[in-house]
């Protein structure tokens, strides 16, 4: 099984990509959002600090626009906030990364993984769950794939879409939505909370802040 996903990934990329660059060969991308920009204060969360992503790793992501911030609640809770959005993906080349790739690689070990529906402002979403543990260090990590029609949680669905936005839409534009709390002492399930609440807070915003 584990030959034939060798063969069969890269063959799916690689589809996927031709198919993309050919489709959208008139492809209009929009305008990039300026996201150091988006707010610092929403829905009882409060910018503590800006965390630059490091050269290395902004390199590897090829992102258009990187926004890279740690949110505090009213308990003083933090939550990180990493928004990566790609203008175009023609030429596969600018597509986002996995975090079950990335952080893996980043010395976090996965310890359980699902898919989470949340209610939010602007409408229900399905997004990925994960646990993950870095020697004592715990957290919650929940991501989505947004683009300017749907959130999408699935690696493969998004780059399905993606062929049927450029045909449709005549544009491939994604973000790759991503949010860490932080476990304790006590276990995930404050953690879990934390995430979803600022999850809960931050979609719609995102929402109307990305180009629609």
């Amino acid at each position: 099984m584990l030959d034939r996903a060798i063969i069969v990934v890269p063959a799916f990329l690689a589809v996927q990509a031709i198919a993309v660059h050919w489709i959208a060969g008139g492809e209009r991308p929009p305008a990039p959002p300026a996201l150091l920009q988006f707010p610092q204060e929403f829905s009882g969360w409060k910018q503590l600090r800006e965390e630059p992503v490091a050269a290395d790793v902004a390199g590897q992501l090829h992102a258009n626009q990187l926004l890279s911030r740690i949110y505090v609640n009213q308990h003083g809770t933090p939550a990180a906030l990493l928004t990566a959005w790609f203008q175009s993906q023609r030429g596969g080349a600018s597509q986002p990364h996995s975090p079950k790739v990335c952080l893996p690689a980043s010395g976090w070990t996965p310890e359980s993984a699902c898919e989470l529906r949340l209610e939010t402002a602007a409408g229900p979403i399905l997004i990925n769950r994960y646990v993950v543990a870095n020697g004592s260090q715990r957290a919650v990590v929940l991501y989505w794939y947004q683009t300017p029609r749907r959130v999408i949680a699935s690696e493969w669905s998004a780059k399905l879409w993606s062929v049927a936005d450029a045909v449709r839409d005549k544009r491939t534009d994604i973000a790759l939505v991503r949010v860490v709390a932080w476990s304790t002492t006590e276990g995930d399930s404050g953690a879990a909370l934390d995430a979803s609440s600022f999850a809960q807070s931050v979609y719609p915003v995102m929402r109307n802040y990305l180009p629609r």
